[in-house]
């Protein structure tokens, strides 16, 4: 969670108030004194399947912002799965610690136990603070786990294709703004440049794209420094920075009245998940300032994407394939808004919810 999300955005501290008003179907608190766990899975709506969604560690400054932070991601991937057309529902996990220093291999498994009690009505996967061998750790305790290495049977590391679905949701967004998708010679600001941002780097730097990018660790940009077409730049310019695309890469709450007011860019397309502060209000900031916004549930799906087919025979190839429709979902939800008038998040958010209660009133009748 960002620091502006932390002193600005409301936190939960009352439970059943809370699911009552994002309208949750569970929430799971996770402790064991042995190994120190503590953890969050909050499971919104499994209408379309059972609930699929990251696992994060992060050291939340408090519980409150740990349940607030779960339960705005889980309610995220509902409206994620079901605007990719996916057959999952919504869920998220958070365990409260820093993975660089409080990680290990007792305390993933032990968080693997808890998810086993549930018996398949969560399946998580890797997420921020989290690698493909922690997931391998959690499999050793549960079968609900996706985004395994290769080696042991899963689809590997999901970044790679979030971040492919992120490069085509840019140029969906080039392509309806100036009629042409081409990223050659245009400016991107790539706000954190970790597992998705970095590859999402790469993409942009193959169509010849200038990237600025900053991140909270040195230790994710410096093998960028070699690109000539790859500039660093401070926190104060992050915002501010004249440029074609602003990529919020990192983590939630980073688009308010006071960011967005600095922004001078045309488009905002990035793979962090609830880059809005306050939905409503800060989609139509957006709008009223003349800049697109890809939402982020919309264009990040390639992960979440990739690693659903482990329910079923993975195949690599779908996984494209099935992402690479981020591409015309994007221009559908731009070409909408406009026509309705409305702006491009209740737009997306409207037909993931319409999807939604579709399927759960056919169900009925089965």
């Amino acid at each position: 969670m960002s620091k502006a999300e932390q002193s600005v955005a409301p936190l939960e501290t009352e439970i059943f108030p809370a699911l009552s008003r994002h309208e949750h179907e569970m929430v799971l608190h996770c402790h064991d004194r042995a190994t120190g766990l503590k953890a969050i899975i909050a499971i919104h709506n499994t209408t379309l399947g059972p609930a699929m969604g990251g696992l994060r560690m992060w050291p939340y400054a408090s519980e409150a912002q740990a349940l607030t932070d779960v339960l705005r991601l889980s309610r995220g991937m509902t409206l994620k799965n079901a605007l990719a057309g996916l057959n999952i529902g919504g869920g998220k996990a958070v365990i409260i610690g820093d993975p660089r220093s409080q990680k290990n291999e007792a305390l993933l498994r032990r968080f693997g136990r808890f998810l086993n009690n549930l018996n398949g009505k969560y399946y998580t996967a890797e997420d921020v603070g989290m690698t493909g061998a922690d997931m391998y750790y959690i499999s050793m305790e549960t079968d609900f786990v996706v985004g395994t290495a290769t080696e042991v049977g899963g689809s590997g590391n999901p970044s790679p294709v979030t971040a492919y679905g992120v490069y085509l949701g840019i140029k969906a967004s080039m392509k309806t703004l100036t009629g042409s998708d081409s990223l050659n010679g245009k400016s991107v600001m790539v706000q954190g440049v970790g597992a998705v941002g970095s590859q999402l780097v790469q993409h942009l730097r193959k169509e010849h794209a200038k990237v600025y990018v900053f991140d909270i660790f040195e230790e994710n940009y410096k093998h960028l420094a070699g690109d000539p077409g790859v500039e660093v730049v401070g926190q104060e310019d992050v915002y501010r920075l004249p440029v074609d695309v602003f990529a919020p890469c990192a983590l939630g709450g980073v688009l308010n009245p006071h960011t967005i007011g600095q922004l001078q860019c045309a488009i905002v397309a990035g793979a962090a998940n609830n880059q809005l502060l306050d939905e409503e209000r800060d989609a139509r900031l957006l709008q009223q300032k003349g800049i697109l916004y890809a939402p982020d549930f919309m264009v990040n799906a390639g992960g979440i994407i990739n690693v659903s087919l482990e329910l079923g025979t993975y195949n690599r190839n779908m996984a494209m394939k099935l992402t690479e429709r981020i591409y015309d979902t994007t221009q559908k939800i731009f070409k909408l808004a406009e026509e309705k008038g409305t702006t491009t998040h209740h737009t997306a958010l409207t037909l993931a919810e319409e999807r939604i209660q579709k399927v759960g009133h056919n169900l009925l009748y089965l």
